[in-house]
């Protein structure tokens, strides 16, 4: 089959290969004819290093397909089923479920250390386990999460990680109330999802933050009530907040830099919500002194920060009612065999989300 693979970390492209197999079928596992798979940026910083991650390695996480066979001991799926991957499924029994915090299991980043692609020359890993950037992915049935038959593949794939990541940051994570003021620094695909969750909750004032043009105005189509570039931002902190700072904040970068400027840009006694993925040796600095006087509060949000099967559900119920879109979240679609095209519209921020069709 075919399936794009990073050979050595640093890379910045894939190659299309069609000698690719996926392994490690049987019981408890299932196997998806991927049919639609979004490009995330966690896929370009695991790419470069950012975020850990064995190689050679196929990239994508963000996928949605059919399930082709489902091992023995697997009653809930069947071949033909429509499903959603979840790169994070939920064990139900370690400490995190048991609390109800689903979200902090570490049983799907436990897959990502075992190969699920072999080739002629070796093993080949998935992305966090998954590796949607393929034909085909074999995953622990935990990871395929079925959806209803109205729903594309494409619509599902987003929600698979981005648009679940976005819309939990606000809605779960940092628990918006109606009238609150909010800015989100960087807004690609899961920026604009935080920007369509802070819109739900009633936020009065939504100041998107991006140093793209293109990114500023679809910002403002999804329900931003002003888009800034970066050196516009603390003038127009004074003009909205009287320089009082907003009460939420979110950064959806992943950088220290910018982490600092939403820690900045946040009232005090206000909520700096961390969405983005970072580097373990990029360190955020804050003297003991704010962080005691100011009483901001600092709430990282992974994967959305709330029970993943809940999120999905909801989503679908926001987007069949309107209240989402996600449709215009997909700027642009490729087939796989020009998968580096997807990359670089990432990467100069020319697409929100890019739709890779099997």
């Amino acid at each position: 089959m075919r399936a794009a693979v990073l050979h050595e970390i640093g890379q910045d492209k894939l190659e299309v290969l069609d000698d690719v197999e996926a392994v490690g079928f049987g019981p408890g596992k299932v196997r998806i004819r991927v049919r639609a798979t979004g490009l995330c940026h966690s896929d370009l910083s695991a790419m470069s290093g950012v975020l850990p991650q064995p190689a050679p390695f196929v990239p994508g996480h963000e996928g949605a397909g059919e399930i082709i066979e489902a091992g023995e001991g697997v009653s809930h799926l069947k071949a033909g089923d429509r499903v959603v991957v979840c790169w994070l499924p939920a064990c139900g029994a370690c400490p995190a479920c048991k609390r109800g915090q689903t979200e902090l299991c570490l049983a799907g980043f436990m897959n990502a250390g075992t190969p699920n692609f072999k080739r002629p020359g070796g093993d080949v890993f998935g992305f966090a386990g998954t590796g949607t950037f393929s034909e085909e992915v074999v995953v622990d049935a935990g990871c395929a999460v079925p959806i209803p038959d109205d729903v594309p593949f494409d619509i599902a794939a987003l929600i698979g990680c981005g648009v679940t990541t976005g819309l939990g940051a606000a809605l779960n994570t940092a628990d918006l109330e109606a009238g609150s003021s909010v800015a989100v620094i960087g807004c690609g695909g899961v920026g604009i999802s935080v920007i369509q969750g802070a819109r739900l909750r009633g936020a009065a004032e939504i100041v998107a933050v991006d140093p793209i043009a293109a990114r500023r105005e679809s910002a403002l189509a999804f329900g931003a009530t002003r888009a800034v570039s970066p050196d516009e931002l603390p003038d127009t902190t004074q003009q909205i907040t009287a320089g009082e700072g907003f009460d939420h904040v979110f950064e959806v970068v992943g950088k220290a830099a910018t982490a600092r400027t939403a820690y900045d840009t946040t009232r005090r006694g206000g909520t700096l919500v961390v969405v983005g993925a970072g580097a373990m040796d990029d360190f955020l600095q804050l003297n003991m002194f704010e962080l005691f006087f100011d009483e901001k509060r600092i709430l990282p949000s992974l994967y959305g920060g709330g029970d993943v099967l809940r999120s999905y559900e909801r989503t679908i119920a926001l987007w069949r009612a309107g209240r989402v879109d996600l449709a215009g979240l997909i700027t642009h679609r490729v087939p796989l065999a020009d998968v580096n095209e997807a990359l670089d519209q990432m990467r100069t921020g020319t697409a929100l989300r890019t739709c890779v069709e099997m």
